[in-house]
């Protein structure tokens, strides 16, 4: 018989290894190396809080509340399809932080080559400026140039995680409901079958934000990530009026 442990960790995967918004966007910020850790341990965190509340049997309190899900799945397409529009405009009209990403992994050795322009000797008020002052001044400039034009901020890169996660009704239906469904025919060992859930939530999404970076000399160009951002648009988009479509 399999254990409780084992049997949550297989299906938590089984859910959570699909192609979706949330996934696209760890996927994208690992990529860009920006806010990493946070990102994954939204998620992770977010995921373990959901499966607890499934297995403690919030799923049943909100059947009773059917109403709620359909406000969740409305406001979760109408955000969905404004990231995919943005996505879309990314890739339409690419600006310098996107295409950026590609360029701040890149060694800042070889972009101090000979065709950099040379400092002044001099500056505005004809103070000199020691040589060794003025090599450091040109590798800060050029370590400078080679990041994100504008580098997202923190607090809306969390926010739009937490939408993506919270605001997505799929999430209800596969963690609260069917997980926790089926930890409670686990008995006395629906805790242990939570905790496998929850650990295969923390490996995917570490191993997917961590791991993105090895996609990143596919990723180098202005081009390849035009068409990474093309894919997450019509993601995006088609899951947000997938939600709110007649099944």
């Amino acid at each position: 018989m399999l254990s409780p442990v084992l049997a949550g960790l297989g299906l938590g995967f089984s859910l959570i290894i699909a192609i979706g918004a949330q996934n696209l966007f760890v996927l994208r910020q690992g990529l860009r190396r920006e806010h990493v850790l946070a990102v994954a341990a939204i998620c992770a965190i977010s995921d373990a809080v959901l499966i607890a509340l499934g297995v403690s049997g919030i799923g049943f309190v909100l059947q009773a509340v059917p109403w709620l899900v359909d406000v969740v799945r409305w406001a979760g397409a109408l955000f969905l399809v404004a990231y995919g529009v943005l996505a879309a405009r990314r890739a339409w009209r690419p600006s310098g932080e996107t295409l950026g990403a590609g360029a701040a992994d890149s060694d800042p050795s070889a972009s101090s080559g000979a065709s950099a322009p040379a400092p002044p000797a001099h500056t505005h008020t004809g103070e000199a400026l020691e040589p060794d002052a003025s090599a450091s001044a040109v590798r800060s400039d050029i370590r400078t140039a080679a990041t994100p034009a504008a580098h997202a901020r923190l607090i809306p890169v969390l926010l739009t995680c937490l939408a993506l996660t919270w605001l997505n009704p799929h999430v209800y239906l596969d963690t609260v409901f069917l997980l926790g469904t089926v930890a409670n025919t686990h008995g006395d060992s629906r805790w242990l079958f939570a905790a496998g859930a929850m650990a295969a939530s923390v490996i995917w999404f570490f191993g997917l934000a961590f791991g993105a970076r090895l996609l990143g000399r596919w990723l180098s160009t202005p081009r390849a990530w035009r068409i990474l951002d093309a894919v997450i648009a019509v993601v995006m988009i088609a899951l947000g009026v997938s939600l709110v479509l007649p099944h």
